[in-house]
């Protein structure tokens, strides 16, 4: 459609996008004035230059030549966070996540360390998907960011003219009417698409006049529209003003000010706070084990600093120099 679009896959449990699209140049390189060694290290503070396809920028754990991850949850979530954030996306007018399934570590750290601006749902016709979903929607509200279409995948097929739905039918119209989606957009179950997915060259490049490349150009004028009204018209920013988790320290009574999206405001303590963390810190990842003592943490601790961190989260970072 003629913006400048950069693909960013977040699933490094099966990276898929290696396998959807053939770049010329298959593996993710550092940028030349931040290189530091001949590999490639997501540990190091370096820019990652993303390869392309078809003019789209693309990145994904799958590019850096290891394959799958095997790493349990905040390992995951810090190298999401790191490759999202290090890569030189250049100047972009849309930049597309594509989400592992589920509600997990990835989609809170992603959601937390950029303003998203749309969610789009993937689901299928059986009334089983409908459950996951519902939870999905329901994150991305807490999350402050707005859903805007829903997708039903392989939603029929087609012999001599005649629709057949194999999965049944309504998952997607029950989600579009329950949540209020405005768009609706659904996907046959057509050999071409599969192998189009299979081979590396998707099907709007192989057969961009293909009804089923319609529905793909059908959904992205869909996201363009939504996003381009809400961001004229501000509501997505008044949204997340009005609903945004606020933390507010009071010097004078030594107690921390709550307010939480829909709910009254409360008071506690700091102490409480900060003897409540589960970083790695606080909590062995591995056993479970707290390691944080109460006693280890003085009754009169204060905050130094509270500052917001990406849609609905706070850093504290605590007089004894601790980051929460």
């Amino acid at each position: 459609m003629g913006a400048k679009v950069g693909i960013f896959d977040a699933d490094v449990y099966g990276p898929s996008l290696p396998l959807m699209v053939s770049p010329a140049k298959a593996i993710l390189e550092m940028n030349p004035e931040t290189k530091a060694g001949s590999s490639i290290s997501l540990q190091l503070c370096i820019a990652i230059l993303p390869t392309e396809y078809e003019g789209v920028k693309v990145v994904s754990f799958g590019y850096a030549g290891q394959g799958a991850a095997i790493m349990r949850g905040p390992m995951v979530s810090g190298l999401i966070q790191q490759m999202l954030t290090t890569t030189d996306w250049g100047e972009l007018d849309y930049l597309v996540v594509d989400f592992p399934p589920g509600t997990g570590d990835i989609q809170l750290t992603m959601c937390q360390t950029v303003s998203f601006s749309a969610a789009v749902v993937v689901t299928t016709p059986q009334k089983l998907a409908f459950v996951d979903v519902a939870k999905g929607i329901r994150m991305f509200a807490k999350l402050l960011v707005p859903c805007v279409a829903v997708v039903e995948n392989m939603a029929f097929f087609e012999v001599d003219g005649v629709r057949h739905h194999p999965f049944g039918q309504g998952s997607g119209d029950r989600i579009q009417r329950d949540f209020g989606l405005p768009n609706l957009v659904r996907f046959p179950i057509v050999p071409d698409l599969s192998a189009a997915g299979d081979g590396g060259r998707p099907l709007v490049v192989s057969q961009p006049t293909c009804p089923t490349a319609a529905a793909f150009m059908e959904l992205g004028a869909a996201v363009v529209r939504e996003v381009a009204k809400m961001s004229s018209s501000g509501t997505t920013g008044l949204l997340r003003e009005q609903q945004a988790a606020k933390l507010v320290y009071d010097a004078a009574s030594g107690l921390l000010r709550v307010r939480l999206p829909g709910s009254p405001a409360f008071s506690l303590r700091p102490a409480v706070l900060r003897r409540n963390d589960t970083s790695a810190t606080s909590i062995n990842e591995w056993t479970g084990a707290r390691m944080l003592r109460d006693s280890d943490v003085p009754d009169d601790l204060a905050p130094q600093s509270i500052n917001p961190l990406g849609n609905y989260a706070v850093q504290i970072t605590w007089e004894d120099g601790f980051n929460q």
